[in-house]
């Protein structure tokens, strides 16, 4: 059922390599059909964030105007990262689709495996040091928000 859809991440993927960037590609699809589609742009766009799945996100989104993707299937050629991960929950995708797995990307070079494991501890034994500043101040925001009537939830 994914297979030609796969096949087009597949071919993105290796496209991403041609073009500078890392061996990934995703598609985005909804109602059978692809409404948004990426290859890794990470180096040649100088953007860390520039996965193939956050680039279909981001087309897909901008194709259908919104920023809910509920129904839609993210096909990628390889096991999302926990940033995808991130991005794919955050856009209300249902189902994830992939070829190549964490461990075959950590055998070429793209291991995740400390990215998993820093998610999963506790904040106060992170290698990565989190700091709260000006915690109070910072909720003012958050009231504004909350106290927004016409407020599109996400």
């Amino acid at each position: 059922m994914y297979e030609s859809f796969m096949r087009r991440a597949i071919a993105l993927s290796c496209q991403g390599v041609e073009a500078g960037g890392g061996p990934f590609g995703a598609v985005v699809v909804k109602d059978g059909a692809i409404i948004g589609e990426g290859m890794n742009q990470v180096v040649p766009n100088a953007d860390p964030t520039a996965h193939a799945e956050i680039v279909a996100i981001r087309a897909a989104c901008a194709a259908l105007g919104t920023h809910d993707l509920a129904g839609a299937v993210i096909i990628s050629s390889c096991e999302p990262c926990p940033m995808c991960l991130g991005a794919i929950w955050w856009s209300r995708i249902g189902l994830v689709v992939y070829g190549n797995d964490r461990a075959d990307a950590a055998a070429i070079g793209f291991d995740d495996a400390a990215i998993y494991a820093e998610v999963a501890a506790p904040t106060e034994a992170r290698s990565l040091p989190l700091r709260r500043v000006l915690a109070e101040e910072a909720l003012a925001a958050f009231q504004l928000w909350q106290a927004k009537p016409d407020k599109i939830p996400y």
